[in-house]
């Protein structure tokens, strides 16, 4: 088994003070990563990673996660390589299909699993090679070079995806797969199914591969006001993961999933409101990280035990708590549970 480590899943919604300090609080708790989603249209990621670089000394700062299509892969490939100058060498990639925004900016998210592959493929060959010319169907760079020596050759890549394909695409060329809504062991067996067929392929052993668990998380000493804290969450990620809950053998009520397939991608909460009270607690356990301390400790070792190596956690804020107490909870209560139990 892999040492576990944590790490905290943030999106571009703090000012650049709140973030600081909030960067500096997570080293302090025992953090392990701090990931930023590149996600429209929020503050800019790599500005927002580079204050938490500026702020910090060893925690590790991840793009959780960027997308081939709203920035060229070679923009990418020159962000990440200065970020990693900047933090000494403490930078990581994650690629995903996107979403976010796409509908403003006119992009249309084709064959993504294909253009996830390139992606790696053409910031792999930056990273490494003085001149590059990577001529794929998606991804395009014509004879060119970054214009500087990145400190990192083998800068890890992570690739997140809850779909067959993709998730395939981790296994045969990342150094992590990124999965969500995946607390329950079935949904973590799946995931390592589809992942094996990568590594398969490019004859790989699957322990090789970071296998992060990114959940919702609100951890409250009353179990029902933490699940509550997370439906709206839950409900805005459902569409994309019933594949993971049917595996969790997770059942979702035929009007349920008849509102799910008219829903959009939203970031409006108050849009959400009622669809998520529709959310019952069966679909909050099999996909989230929600309860008391005790709850989500036991919930975590059995993923752990099931494979997973990173926990990743999104904060949700209950009733008059923010995020705060969640983060600092679930390092100071739940952590220390789950290593005495796991050792």
């Amino acid at each position: 088994m892999k040492p576990i480590t944590t790490g905290v899943l943030l999106m571009g919604d703090l000012p650049a003070s709140d973030l600081a300090s909030l960067a500096r609080r997570l080293e302090d708790w025992g953090y392990d990563y701090i990931w930023l989603a590149d996600e429209r249209f929020f503050r800019e990621v790599y500005a927002s990673l580079t204050l938490c670089a500026l702020n910090t000394k060893k925690i590790e700062l991840g793009v959780c996660v960027t997308d081939p299509y709203s920035r060229h892969p070679a923009l990418t490939a020159m962000a990440i390589s200065t970020l990693d100058e900047i933090s000494d060498g403490r930078a990581v990639l994650g690629i995903g299909a996107g979403v976010s925004g796409f509908g403003e900016l006119g992009i249309d998210r084709d064959r993504p699993a294909l253009a996830m592959r390139e992606m790696v493929g053409l910031v792999r060959n930056l990273l490494t090679s003085e001149q590059v010319d990577f001529q794929g169907r998606m991804v395009q760079f014509s004879h060119g070079a970054l214009n500087f020596t990145p400190i990192r050759a083998d800068l890890p890549i992570y690739v997140a995806s809850n779909a067959p394909r993709g998730l395939q695409v981790a296994g045969e060329l990342a150094d992590g797969a990124i999965v969500s809504a995946c607390a329950e062991e079935g949904s973590i067996d799946y995931a390592k199914a589809l992942i094996s067929k990568g590594t398969g392929k490019a004859g790989r052993d699957l322990w090789e591969i970071d296998l992060v668990a990114r959940l919702n998380c609100c951890v409250s000493n009353d179990g029902q006001v933490a699940r509550n804290a997370v439906r709206t969450a839950t409900i805005r990620s459902l569409p994309g993961h019933l594949n993971f809950g049917t595996a969790a053998g997770m059942e979702v009520a035929p009007a349920l999933a008849a509102s799910l397939s008219q829903m959009g991608y939203t970031h409006n909460d108050a849009a959400l409101a009622d669809m998520a009270q529709r959310v019952p607690d069966h679909i909050i356990d099999a996909m989230t990280l929600a309860g008391t301390p005790e709850e989500v400790a036991q919930r975590v070792v059995r993923i752990v035990r099931r494979g997973v190596s990173q926990i990743l956690v999104r904060p949700s804020p209950s009733g008059e708590s923010g995020i705060d107490v969640t983060l600092e909870a679930f390092a100071t209560q739940v952590m220390p549970v789950v290593r005495r139990e796991l050792d």
